[in-house]
């Protein structure tokens, strides 16, 4: 009995940080940027997580101008010389969150080391999905950068149709998070209007249509890196949920 509440205890101490985060999670801070699937959850994987967020060398020229466009107005320069938070933030993107199960089992059983979050888990640079997110709190607005990779082909030689709305789902849902904490999915709906090129540079741009009590409704569209060509329209219905909805309990 000892030796288990020495473990308990052990545990609990650990996970002290890990508390903190959600606390970030549910009341988001103008400094918070633990949001939906881009929650930062290193703890206990590894004290130094990769930010899959910043350029690789699999980065082609249209998403490196894309990246340097909305990244170049992260800080902008004062005419004192100093520097100071602009209109846009990069948002981390890490490729591991914790998943919680039922029952009230051990907290040493809830972890699932192997867990990967689906948009991150490939390891082999430039394969899969390459994105990254912006979001502007003023304008209530979110973009997202994606270079689709040759393991995301549907038809041949373009984008499978379910990778375009995993991404839409994912910058919405982000996008949906920072407005007003923790959501859920409850509708997506999605008009495919031409098809991505596989390997070709998109840019998806998420804006807020409406809030009302627990709905917030989101607009997203997907066009071409220069905007020139519009590849997908959608809408998107959230719900806000408690943090112990979100663990099943």
């Amino acid at each position: 009995m000892a030796r288990s509440l020495v473990r308990t205890s052990s545990v609990f101490r650990s996970i002290g940080p890990l508390a903190l985060r959600w606390a970030q999670l549910i009341h988001p801070s103008p400094n918070s940027s633990f949001i939906r699937t881009m929650v930062a959850l290193p703890w206990p994987f590894s004290s130094q997580p990769r930010d899959f967020s910043f350029p690789n060398s699999s980065w082609g020229p249209e998403m490196m101008e894309l990246y340097e466009r909305y990244n170049s107005q992260c800080e902008v320069e004062t005419e004192g010389g100093r520097t100071k938070r602009g209109p846009w933030r990069r948002l981390p993107s890490y490729n591991r969150s914790l998943k919680f199960a039922t029952g009230g089992v051990y907290l040493s059983k809830i972890i699932q080391s192997k867990a990967r979050l689906f948009t991150r888990n490939c390891k082999v640079q430039g394969a899969a999905f390459e994105y990254v997110i912006f979001i502007n709190k003023e304008q209530q607005k979110c973009v997202c950068a994606l270079q689709a990779g040759h393991l995301l082909e549907g038809p041949p030689g373009h984008v499978h149709g379910g990778a375009i709305a995993t991404m839409i789902d994912s910058v919405t849902g982000t996008h949906a998070t920072y407005l007003t904490g923790p959501v859920m999915t409850a509708n997506l709906n999605i008009n495919y209007r031409s098809p991505i090129p596989l390997g070709s540079t998109v840019l998806l741009e998420s804006s807020l249509s409406k809030k009302e009590g627990r709905k917030i409704s989101v607009s997203c569209k997907v066009t071409s890196s220069d905007g020139s060509k519009i590849y997908t329209e959608a809408t998107g219905l959230f719900l806000s949920v408690s943090v112990s909805h979100l663990l099943g309990v």
